[in-house]
């Protein structure tokens, strides 16, 4: 009788597949797992090697290692072998066969990684160049948010729609303080989700410095506390993330612009403020800048949004315009120059002079200075790593997820990349599907979408019928007396299937996941209509649009089924 000490386990289902798996590899007569013993049984024929049965078990994602007092093995076996190369040359402390995985970043990609290895088994080492957290938490959603949320208290006491009965007045902002707390809730966050976390998981290493390929089994790791160390590793995630991009216009690097970086961690809200660029980042920071007291100017090369539904460029190009915010659309700078503490951008429209200027022009994957030619790693003309189906890149052990490859730029789609490149590191076969994927601007009103516009679902092959619900259709809207923004939803014709939805509406990405839910479910547009949703809720503007594709809802009373 062979036995098998197994750690990782969680469940009895987990003892189940590593039974199943135990007795798929020949020569095993017998398996029983114990999940609350954390042991295998096994009855086995002779000659069986005791390195299929650890193989067998560390693919499903588990630790195992053979029991003391099995005398079926001589020391310097294969077994003793296989520990030292599924522990990248080095012995797990506890000699257990743990395969040792290597992640570079620490942002949502990177810690949900670790963090699913680490649960099933693995060894875990988190090498981390910069502050723990990433972009998320750091310099990204969390301090925008903050800030978007003041800057919209701020406009709600300088306007609203109830100001003939509650008195408006004019606030006073003190941005020294607004960014004390906003950097408090960061750090409390980043400590909470990251720093802590990974304090109290001892099967995840954090080394702090910069790491680089030298070849596709090891790093080089420049510590920040001086010297360098190498390596091993027998699984690799890169989760480095992105940067902000920077255009090449004539003069600019020679100035000292803003990007969202700095904007975001700013004291001073400047008199009149540049902002280029037309999607999230910049339209989420402009609206804001300008609701605390800049006199915004934004430089679109083509329009708001130009790349979304051409309704969701023009409703928000409107709100901003009738809030004081100026939208230039077909505008570029041809030239930045700063002069006697003023920008001067030289444009079509002749020059534009402000106090300062806020790049937001997109980002750039942060794969530079990793060497990843030196590990067979390959990646595409914009710098963004290139993954399969798998998050595996064109090294068969090294993965990658989020920002740093071609996935879209959100901190829960890195997220789940990352959970499912770790699952597939350790023998699963995991996927992400984001055909469903909800997206989110935090601007007021905001805008949603999920699946696809018109535009794309004709260009993949579909006829569609689609519908555009106006807000003063829902009550919702109407009894908040702002009925900015629409809620459209694009069907196939025919079946009448759900196949997007992209909304302009206040909080719609409150409604939005509601939407996803429904593409995921395959709904049709019927489906949705019929389904209940409680009366004055911006989400119930989903039923109402879908209601349009048989009724006039105008002559429907308030909540009509």
């Amino acid at each position: 009788m062979t036995e098998l000490v197994i750690s990782g386990m969680t469940c009895d289902s987990c003892a189940t597949h590593v039974r199943q798996a135990l007795e798929n590899v020949p020569g095993v007569r017998s398996a029983q797992v114990s999940y609350p013993k954390g042991t295998a049984r096994l009855t086995l024929a002779p000659d069986t090697p005791t390195t299929a049965l650890v193989s067998a078990v560390t693919a499903l994602g588990y630790r195992a290692r053979v029991a003391d007092g099995n005398t079926d093995r001589p020391r310097g076996s294969l077994l003793d072998k296989a520990r030292s190369w599924l522990g990248g040359g080095q012995e797990a402390p506890s000699g257990d066969t743990a395969l040792h995985v290597a992640v570079i970043g620490s942002g949502g990609a990177a810690m949900a990684a670790a963090l699913k290895a680490a649960e099933r088994g693995a060894r875990v080492t988190l090498i981390e160049r910069g502050t723990i957290g990433g972009t998320c938490v750091n310099v990204g959603c969390v301090p925008s948010k903050i800030m978007i949320r003041a800057a919209h208290l701020a406009q709600l006491r300088r306007e609203s729609p109830f100001d003939g009965g509650i008195a408006a007045s004019t606030p006073v902002i003190d941005r020294g303080r607004l960014l004390a707390q906003q950097q408090a809730r960061v750090d409390e966050l980043r400590h909470a989700k990251y720093e802590g976390i990974l304090d109290s998981t001892p099967e995840i290493t954090a080394l702090r410095g910069e790491a680089r390929f030298k070849d596709s089994r090891q790093l080089v790791v420049r510590l920040d506390e001086g010297g360098e160390r190498e390596l091993a590793f027998d699984r690799c995630l890169v989760a480095t993330g992105a940067q902000p991009s920077v255009p090449p216009i004539p003069g600019l690097e020679d100035t000292p612009f803003w990007t969202s970086t700095e904007a975001l961690a700013s004291a001073v809200i400047p008199p009149r403020l540049a902002v280029i660029g037309s999607s999230a980042v910049a339209v989420e920071l402009a609206q804001a800048f300008a609701r605390l007291g800049s006199q915004v100017t934004v430089l679109a090369r083509h329009t708001l949004f130009f790349r979304e539904d051409p309704a969701i460029g023009e409703a928000v190009t409107a709100a901003f315009r009738a809030e004081g915010i100026a939208v230039l659309e077909h505008t570029q700078a041809s030239r930045v120059d700063h002069t006697d503490g003023e920008f001067v951008l030289v444009t079509e429209r002749g020059e534009l002079r402000v106090d300062q200027m806020l790049v937001a022009t997109g980002r750039t994957p942060s794969t530079r200075g990793l060497a990843l030619d030196a590990a067979g790693v390959t990646i595409d003309a914009q710098g963004a790593i290139v993954i399969d189906a798998a998050m595996r890149t064109s090294a068969a052990n090294i993965y990658a997820a989020g920002d740093c490859t071609d996935q879209p730029q959100f901190v829960y789609v890195a997220a789940a990349a990352g959970t499912r490149a770790a699952l597939n590191m350790l023998g699963g076969d995991a996927t992400l599907d984001l055909s469903a994927m909800p997206a989110v601007v935090f601007t007021n009103p905001q805008v949603a979408t999920v699946g696809l516009t018109e535009a794309e679902a004709h260009a993949k092959g579909f006829d569609t019928d689609s519908r555009t619900l106006s807000l003063d259709n829902v009550p919702r809207a109407l009894v908040n007396f702002d009925t900015r923004g629409f809620i459209k939803l694009v069907a196939e014709a025919g079946s009448g299937r759900l196949l997007g939805v992209q909304a302009v509406a206040p909080e719609a990405g409150e409604l939005i996941q509601s939407a996803a839910l429904a593409l995921r479910a395959r709904m049709t547009v019927h489906d949705l209509a019929d389904q209940l949703f409680p009366y004055l809720t911006m989400v119930e503007g989903l039923k109402l649009c879908a209601q349009t594709f048989t009724k006039d809802v105008k002559q429907l009373s308030c909540c009509a089924g």
